[in-house]
């Protein structure tokens, strides 16, 4: 059986009975494919890590064979056994700071939350972002629809309207993304990042005419189009601040290399790197600044595949006028199996002062694979691979796509159906939390923000199909997590080691 193992150790572990903890409802979907089943009355839930002391630890495993997050004792420092994974952490040696995990609040998801008894959604937000659950601290919300809505829309589709007089949020902003991100902000403790993202103006600002298809903004770079779109998003940004919503960060534009294809089947619009770093220090940067809602904003760039890495960040960032409106460098998986993942090293090397973050990323996107694969192993193991690479490579964080999609892998108005962690079926008032749900568990529940990765390494180990990464918490403790991609063919037992001059809490 394949695993997954978040280890917390040199802190201490106060013991529980299976009494303390709901136990996943296993249903077997094929062969070695199982989700755990939730309905009006029952979910599962996560074991507590409980309260830890000097020298010892807690282990939670996630199987093929159905183990989800199951919360074990373990001793750090037990004798090595047969075939055992020696595992290295020296917290003297550090790297970046994490600041989160989490999803994409859409109109599909919200649609899906939105079709389920109320205790049910409630559950649903609780488990993705309350401490209880997986802990979640950042949530994307697109700028107007994007393709997991139901049909194409903007905030202003009165053409020529420059002054954006008849700009207003829609049904689906106060249905379908509201609610669930002022539950969310709740159940986060009120510690949630929100960050937006824009697919497309309204199409009479694009040289297409629609919000769909490729096209670049009309007129002259930071010319009336340019500047009418900056201000679409300061409205963008007060609108959301008078429903009791405020964000912590935006990007640009959505996969911009995509706008360079005029049959794009959804929204999108083009914007070269130049154009990018253009746009922003003539027009976005100073217009955002200038609004009380939005002057703190952190603006990430690119929000496309790292394959655009380094030259993208580089053509903006070499430029000062353009690179103090910048925070950080945004980037998406759906790439990463062509790309190593040591573009991300190198772009940090050129720019250390700007934080890395996966904005988006799901399964099912390839042709022939669109609709969930309920209880896919595969699927959960590609999610643990591209996060501790991505770790290992100073991403900060990574985000999901959909929060929730329902059995058909959307709604999504140009049938792009993909997979999500739950996947709801409405009609039967049943949700399906697929493997990697817990995936995520193991990253967003134990590597808190502001965890430090530190350096781990594996001893006499040449074995790619072993992976980990370390962190020091925020409380002192060291965590790992571990995923070996060959178990069925070479179980292997865990044994860490400290090599750390910090004194252990």
């Amino acid at each position: 059986m394949r695993r997954l193992l978040s280890a917390f150790f040199f802190s201490f572990f106060v013991s529980l009975s299976s009494a303390d903890v709901n136990p996943c409802i296993l249903r077997e979907i094929q062969e070695n494919a199982y989700v755990c089943e939730c309905n009006i009355t029952y979910c599962d839930d996560v074991a507590p890590l409980g309260t830890v002391g000097k020298n010892q630890g807690v282990l939670f495993y996630t199987s093929q064979s159905g183990s989800r997050l199951q919360r074990s004792d373990f001793p750090p420092n037990s004798t090595a056994a047969p075939n055992s994974v020696q595992f290295i952490i020296d917290a003297s040696i550090t790297y970046q700071t994490i600041f989160g995990f989490g999803a994409a609040f859409t109109d599909a998801a919200g649609i899906n939350l939105d079709s389920l008894p109320t205790n049910m959604s409630d559950f649903i937000i609780n488990q993705y972002f309350s401490t209880d659950g997986l802990g979640y601290t950042v949530g994307r919300v697109p700028m107007a629809s994007c393709d997991f809505s139901t049909h194409e829309y903007s905030y202003d589709d009165v053409a020529n309207d420059f002054n954006l007089t008849n700009f207003n949020l829609t049904a689906e902003d106060f249905r379908y993304k509201i609610p669930y991100i002022l539950k969310a902000k709740t159940a986060a403790g009120g510690s949630l990042r929100l960050f937006s993202t824009p697919w497309s103006p309204p199409g009479w600002m694009k040289s297409n005419g629609r919000m769909k298809g490729g096209g670049v903004m009309k007129g002259d770079m930071n010319g009336q189009y340019y500047q009418t779109w900056a201000k679409y998003f300061v409205r963008f940004f007060e609108e959301y601040h008078k429903a009791g919503i405020d964000f912590w960060g935006t990007t640009i534009q959505n996969e911009p290399t995509s706008g360079l294809d005029p049959f794009w089947k959804w929204q999108t619009m083009y914007l070269s790197a130049a154009m990018e770093r253009d746009f922003l220090k003539g027009t976005l940067g100073p217009t955002l600044r200038g609004s009380p809602f939005a002057q703190n904003l952190s603006i990430m760039i690119v929000d496309d595949q790292r394959n655009n890495l380094p030259a993208w960040p580089d053509t903006i960032l070499l430029d000062p006028d353009a690179a103090k409106y910048v925070s950080g460098i945004a980037l998406h998986w759906y790439e990463d199996i062509e790309t190593s993942p040591s573009l991300l090293t190198q772009t940090h090397q050129n720019h250390p002062d700007y934080f890395i973050f996966g904005t988006e990323a799901c399964t099912g996107y390839l042709p022939l694979q669109g609709h969930p694969e309920l209880g896919s192993w595969p699927r959960a193991e590609q999610y643990a691979n591209d996060l501790i690479q991505d770790l290992l490579n100073w991403s900060t964080g990574w985000m999901d796509w959909n929060l929730v999609l329902d059995m058909q892998g959307g709604p999504n108005w140009v049938g792009n159906f993909v997979d999500a962690a739950i996947i709801v079926d409405s009609s039967r008032n049943i949700y399906y939390k697929n493997p990697m749900w817990h995936v995520m568990g193991h990253f967003a529940k134990f590597i808190r923000p502001g965890s430090v990765r530190i350096s781990g390494e594996f001893q006499n180990l040449h074995d790619a199909n072993v992976e980990g990464v370390a962190f020091k918490a925020p409380d002192g403790s060291r965590v790992a997590v571990i995923l070996n991609k060959d178990a069925v063919s070479q179980p292997r037992s865990l044994n860490f080691a400290n090599h750390s001059q910090n004194q252990i809490k």
